[in-house]
């Protein structure tokens, strides 16, 4: 086959799924995707013993995050597998969650949160943006008062 009869029927080959899509299907909850979405996932997931099992471990963490009283036992467990697996983003994530252990484990068994306040920091920082050069400190605060 000469070099360019085998660079065309490369070229024929599907296109392979984009890595922000492959995140997107493997971070979603599987009951919420469409069937061909669960399907290209299914296939993807079977294609190698490494998506496998980043995929259990995906979705094993994805248990943790609904805050119960054992989970700070869990994230260890799941900890101690995920380290057992070659997969290196894997481990970087597990260094990041040691860093700050205390503060994740409190997150994932805790009811308590401030998603309230985060939201109302998000917001009005948008206002800032959005008037940025062009009024000072008692617009803005007039600004968040009417929102």
């Amino acid at each position: 086959m000469s070099e360019l009869s085998h660079h065309l029927d490369r070229r024929r080959d599907p296109p392979a799924i984009s890595p922000r899509k492959l995140s997107r299907l493997l971070l979603s909850r599987p009951d919420t995707l469409k069937p061909d979405q669960q399907e290209l996932l299914h296939k993807t997931i079977s294609a190698c013993t490494e998506m496998r099992h980043l995929d259990s471990l995906v979705r094993a963490f994805a248990r943790l995050l609904s805050p119960a009283d054992g989970n700070g036992d869990r994230l260890q467990e799941w900890i101690s597998a995920a380290e057992e697996v070659n997969l290196p983003h894997v481990h970087s994530f597990i260094r990041g969650l040691r860093l700050d252990h205390d503060a994740v484990r409190a997150a994932l068994t805790s009811k308590y949160h401030n998603g309230g306040a985060e939201g109302v920091n998000t917001k009005t920082k948008l206002i800032k943006r959005q008037m940025y050069g062009r009024a000072g400190f008692r617009l803005l605060r007039h600004r968040i008062l009417l929102q």
